[in-house]
C-alpha cells in the first residue's frame, strides 16, 4: 500500500495516476454536477445524516465547526429533502467514539477520522465507487488514494493530508552560524554549532506516546527505509531502519543534542510548542506549526528531510480520513455530500483555514499558484510521491500503539536499536498473520 519513487505501482494504482493528473479538465467540465446534486442524484425523500467529524482549529474562527456549518448549509440549499446533523469531537476522543457508536448499532452516516481499516474489514463501509462520480474519485493524488484501499478496493477518502519537512528557527540558526542541513552529518554538525551557542534543545526528537509511529517512520524514510518492504509486509527491523537508529543514538541522543527531556518522553505537541517559544533549533515539522510559529513571531525555515547521504528521496505523507457507513443505508444522500466535500472551493477552503494540504489533483494545482499559500509549496511538491504509514492493514492501529510504548528505548544510553526493532517486528507480523 506504500508509494515510494522506487515502488512499482499496479495497474489500477497507474490508471488512478492518468485519470488524476487530467481530473483537472474532467473535473471543470462537470463543476455544476459535483457541486449540486452529484452524480449519484439528489435525495430521495426527507433524509437526515449524521457527521461526527474532529475539532482541527485551535479556537477563534478557524475552528472545523465553522466550516462544516457554512458547507452543510450551502449543501442543504442545493438538496431539498436531505439534512446534514454534524457532530465535533476532540481529536483524542473521536476515534474512540465512534468505535463505540459502531459496536452499539449507532453508526453514524459519515465520520471523519483516522483510520478506516478495521470498518473496511467488518464490511460496515461503503467504497469509493459506491459513493463519488468518476472525475471526483479520479482526483485524489495517487498515494492517498491507494493508502485508502483495504485488498484493493478504496474505502478510506483521504480529507486533509500533510508531509515533514526539517523546519529550522532561523534567528538560532544565523547566531550560531549554522547552514540548513542536507545530511544527517551536516544536521549533527548544525545541532552541535546550536548547542555551543546555548540553545536549550538543538534538535527537538519527539519520540513519546503522541506520535512516535510517525516521527520514527520519518527517520526511516529518510534512511532508506519504512514499516514494510516492497511486497508491503512489516521489515521494522530492517538493515535499513537499524542503521537509522543507531545513528540517532550515537549521533544525536548520545551527543546531547536532543535537549533536556528524553526522545522517549517528548511528544510532539510539547516539541512543537517548544520551537514556536524559539527554545528549538530544529525539529522534523508539520504545516500548522508554521502558523503557530508565526504567532510567537519566529521566523521558521524548511528543506527536505536530510538523509544519510543527501536530502531523503521520498517524504512522508500523513493523511486523515473520511468514509461513509452503510449502517442507515443512505447511499445516494452520502455519496451526494461527500461529492460535495470534495469540490475544490471546499477541499481548499478547509486546508487553508487549517494550514494543511489538500488531497486532490485540483486543488493541489490551484493551491500551488495561489500567493497566499506560498508557504506550503514545498509540502505541496513533495505530497505527489509521498511515502504513508500502512493504514490499510487492520494490524497497524495494534502496531502503532506498540511503536508507540517501545521505540523510544531504541535510543537511550542502555538501548540496543536492533533488539527493540526487532521485538516491535515480531509483534508486527504476528498481527499481520492474524489479519
Amino acid at each position: 500500500m506504500q508509494l515510494n519513487d522506487e515502488q512499482k505501482v499496479d495497474e489500477s494504482v497507474q490508471r488512478r495516476r492518468f485519470l488524476g493528473l487530467t481530473a483537472a479538465a474532467a473535473a471543470l467540465g462537470l463543476t455544476a454536477t459535483v457541486a449540486g446534486c452529484g452524480a449519484l442524484g439528489g435525495g430521495s425523500g426527507d433524509v437526515t445524516l449524521r457527521l461526527v467529524a474532529p475539532e482541527y482549529g485551535s479556537g477563534g474562527s478557524d475552528t472545523s465547526k465553522k466550516y462544516w456549518e457554512g458547507l452543510v448549509t450551502a449543501f442543504e440549499a442545493k438538496n431539498p429533502g436531505v439534512k446534514v446533523e454534524v457532530r465535533i469531537e476532540s481529536w483524542d476522543d473521536i476515534d474512540r467514539k465512534v468505535a463505540e457508536m459502531v459496536k452499539a448499532d449507532k453508526a453514524p452516516d459519515i465520520a471523519q477520522i483516522g483510520a478506516y481499516a478495521d470498518y473496511a474489514a467488518a464490511g460496515e463501509l461503503y467504497s469509493a465507487d459506491d459513493l463519488l462520480s468518476i472525475p471526483v474519485q479520479a482526483n485524489f493524488l495517487p498515494p492517498l488514494a491507494a493508502a485508502g484501499e483495504y485488498k484493493r478496493t478504496q474505502y478510506g477518502l483521504p480529507f486533509v493530508a500533510s508531509t515533514r519537512p526539517l523546519f529550522y528557527n532561523r534567528a538560532l540558526f544565523e547566531e550560531a552560524g549554522a547552514k540548513p542541513p542536507t545530511t544527517w552529518d551536516e544536521l549533527a554538525e548544525a545541532a552541535g554549532k546550536l548547542k555551543e551557542n546555548g540553545v536549550r534543545t538543538p534538535f527537538a526528537l519527539p519520540l513519546g506516546p503522541e506520535e512516535a509511529q510517525l516521527e520514527a517512520m520519518m527517520w526511516m524514510v529518510s534512511g532508506g527505509g519504512g514499516w514494510t518492504d516492497g511486497t508491503d509486509h512489516y521489515d521494522v527491523d530492517s538493515d535499513a531502519n537499524v542503521k537509522t537508529f543507531e545513528w540517532l543514538k550515537k549521533e544525536l541522543v548520545g551527543k546531547g543534542l536532543t535537549g533536556p527531556v528524553a526522545p522517549g518522553k517528548l511528544n510532539r505537541k510539547d516539541a512543537f510548542t517548544s520551537f514556536a517559544n524559539g527554545e528549538v533549533g530544529m525539529l522534523n515539522g508539520h504545516p500548522s506549526l508554521l502558523k503557530q510559529a508565526a504567532e510567537k513571531g519566529v521566523e521558521v525555515g524548511q528543506v527536505a528531510l536530510p538523509g544519510n547521504d543527501g536530502p531523503a528521496k521520498t517524504a512522508m505523507g500523513v493523511a486523515d480520513w473520511i468514509m461513509g457507513f452503510k449502517q442507515n443505508g443512505n447511499r445516494k444522500e452520502i455519496g451526494d455530500f461527500l461529492n460535495f466535500v470534495f469540490s475544490d472551493e471546499n477541499v481548499l477552503k478547509f486546508a487553508g483555514d487549517h494550514g494543511l494540504l489538500p488531497v486532490t489533483v485540483t486543488a493541489s494545482t490551484r493551491m500551488e499558484t495561489d500567493a497566499e499559500h506560498a508557504d506550503l509549496r514545498v509540502f505541496l511538491k513533495t505530497l505527489p510521491g509521498s511515502q504513508l504509514p500502512p493504514v490499510g492493514k487492520t494490524s497497524w492501529a495494534k502496531v502503532s500503539e506498540t511503536v508507540k510504548q517501545n521505540i523510544g528505548r531504541a535510543v537511550t544510553p542502555s538501548g540496543n536499536p536492533s533488539q527493540v526493532l526487532a521485538s516491535i517486528g515480531r509483534v508486527a507480523t504476528a498481527a499481520e498473520n492474524a489479519e
